[in-house]
């Protein structure tokens, strides 16, 4: 059978059922389960399915992903380069932390292909199917209530989990970051219960946002800006601005 032949019939089982299973995927065709990860990996990258640790579901089926998604697709450039020069304050064998934020799936595309040893704290779905298959990696991930829209937990259960642990370095996404008003903000009460306690953990705490985000507030302050290390964003900012980012602290990484 062509690669095409069975990707067309995987979407065939998943549109009957919602969701397939790689395992299962691999008996049904008789291939390597190897060879059913490239398959959902191309069928996602054509936006045909959404894939899960250990499989895939329908995106027709999962509507209230729709936001994740979006957020996921928009402002790409900025995203990466706000990643990479988070990569490169990485250091082997470091205990890292990645929340719900959408740089972070693009910090972990390269954690993916890095030989370096890691170990890696998250509450993201994307990140956890991303790493878990890198013999390079210690993964640790808990669940609880999952918050579909968000693409990960950020429930009571998942936060008194994740509490235990003492990251050496982590990385925070946040929908505001005002360095006037000295505040980080989002629009999830429950997402920002999560970050808020992991910049108190971590022993060095970044905060990544767009540029877009600099002198914004969302609906909800979970910290202080100058609870955080450092800051980690795509363009330079106003003089000013540096000015007052390191009267409080809080160190800026402009990652142009």
């Amino acid at each position: 059978m062509f690669i095409e032949e069975r990707q067309a019939k995987i979407l065939e089982l998943l549109a009957r059922d919602g969701k397939v299973l790689v395992k299962e995927l691999a008996e049904i065709f008789s291939v390597t389960e190897d060879s059913i990860r490239k398959d959902l990996s191309a069928l996602e990258l054509d936006g045909k399915l959404k894939r899960t640790y250990g499989g895939a579901v329908s995106i027709e089926q999962k509507l209230q992903m729709t936001e994740a998604n979006k957020r996921r697709i928009s402002d790409v450039e900025a995203k990466r380069k706000i990643a990479s020069a988070a990569f490169r304050l990485l250091r082997p064998n470091q205990l890292i932390y990645l929340d719900i934020s959408t740089i972070n799936i693009a910090l972990a595309q390269m954690l993916e292909k890095s030989t370096a040893r890691f170990r890696i704290l998250t509450n993201m779905i994307d990140v956890l199917v991303m790493l878990a298959r890198n013999h390079n990696i210690e993964l640790f991930f808990a669940g609880g209530a999952i918050n579909q829209s968000r693409d990960g937990f950020s429930d009571a259960l998942n936060l008194e989990f994740i509490s235990h642990f003492r990251p050496d370095i982590s990385f925070i996404g946040t929908a505001g970051c005002h360095i006037t008003k000295n505040s980080l903000s989002t629009h999830d009460t429950n997402d920002a219960l999560h970050k808020a306690r992991m910049i108190e953990l971590s022993k060095f705490s970044c905060i990544v946002a767009e540029s877009r985000k600099i002198e914004v507030e969302a609906n909800y302050c979970f910290a202080p800006l100058a609870a955080a290390d450092a800051l980690i964003t795509d363009a330079a900012l106003k003089a000013d601005l540096l000015d007052k980012a390191e009267k409080l602290g809080v160190n800026v990484i402009a990652a142009e």
